[in-house]
């Protein structure tokens, strides 16, 4: 009895239909919020203040020895936060850097002229991720493709910041949601970092912190959210950008489902680690071009 033509094509059609598709690899996990903020380095840290951190700390897995990448200016940081890599690939290596304006070009480029980021991965492997960015300073917007958020808003000061994220993940419930601060920053630069302006520019970003994941909570989210906060990098005296640890170690706290609760995390931890843990964390393919590893003792099942 000769075969039916179209058994291979109803075969590949079951196939296509059993094929997995991207999901997240941290159970439990459905959204995603990073926060983070500008010049606030790991010696913002004392034994009483930033409550809320702390208790994120106590209660999920964190290292105050982190390390961001040099030059410890803005843009390579940010950009090494969200790229998976360093400047040595992105090629993200001042705060001067533009798509079309560079001194080493990145190894790769794909949509909008940009290395690739956590932003465009989310967005290319779950079309359906509702992506929402609410930033302090306007550099940030330049470093990730705009295309690939539903909400992309520049807002200044760190309170306003906080007022439009809440709306936000209030009424859209992102998939994944980056905020960031910029009031840290500013007191470092104004005043000196270790200044007590600046401790009391990290305990109002704290309490922001506390109005953040109180909105979660508000929007229903509050059991399937994994939090995030960093920072790109510290600062001496009132500049950064040198070669001090100082400047170069920063936080690493992440708290939520999954996550080995009370850890601290003894593994080394770049910035660029964080872009490749939140691709960990929806179950998404990193790019070849990116260097960074899942931080994954900071899980339960790893």
């Amino acid at each position: 009895m000769r075969p039916h033509r179209f058994f291979p094509a109803v075969l590949l059609l079951l196939l296509a239909l059993s094929a997995p598709v991207a999901r997240a690899q941290v159970r439990g996990v459905e959204h995603v919020l990073v926060i983070g903020c500008d010049g606030m380095g790991s010696l913002s840290f004392t034994e009483t203040n930033a409550p809320v951190m702390h208790r994120l700390m106590r209660e999920g897995a964190y290292t105050l020895r982190a390390r961001g990448v040099m030059p410890t200016s803005s843009s390579p940081n940010w950009a090494s936060m969200i790229m998976g890599a360093g400047p040595e690939q992105h090629g993200v290596t001042s705060n001067e850097w533009m798509t079309n304006l560079f001194e080493i070009p990145a190894l790769e480029t794909g949509p909008e002229g940009m290395f690739p980021t956590i932003f465009g991965v989310l967005h290319a492997q779950r079309p359906k991720a509702r992506i929402v960015c609410i930033h302090d300073w306007d550099g940030f917007g330049r470093l990730f493709e705009r295309s690939s958020a539903e909400l992309v808003s520049w807002v200044k000061g760190s309170p306003n910041t906080t007022e439009a994220a809440v709306a936000a993940i209030k009424e859209r419930k992102p998939t994944f949601t980056f905020v960031h601060f910029d009031d840290v920053d500013h007191a470092g630069h104004s005043f000196g970092w270790k200044s007590p302006t600046f401790f009391k520019a990290v305990d109002l970003v704290d309490g922001l912190i506390g109005d953040l994941l109180k909105a979660v909570d508000d929007a229903g989210m509050g059991g399937s959210t994994l939090v995030l906060i960093t920072a790109d990098h510290g600062g001496v005296g009132t500049k950064h950008g040198g070669p001090t640890i100082g400047e170069l170690e920063i936080p690493w706290i992440i708290h939520g489902p999954g996550v080995a609760r009370g850890t601290v995390i003894q593994e080394p931890v770049n910035t660029y680690d964080t872009a490749a843990t939140l691709a960990y964390v929806f179950g998404l393919k990193p790019p070849a071009v990116w260097i960074g590893r899942p931080v994954r003792s900071a899980f339960l099942h790893r």
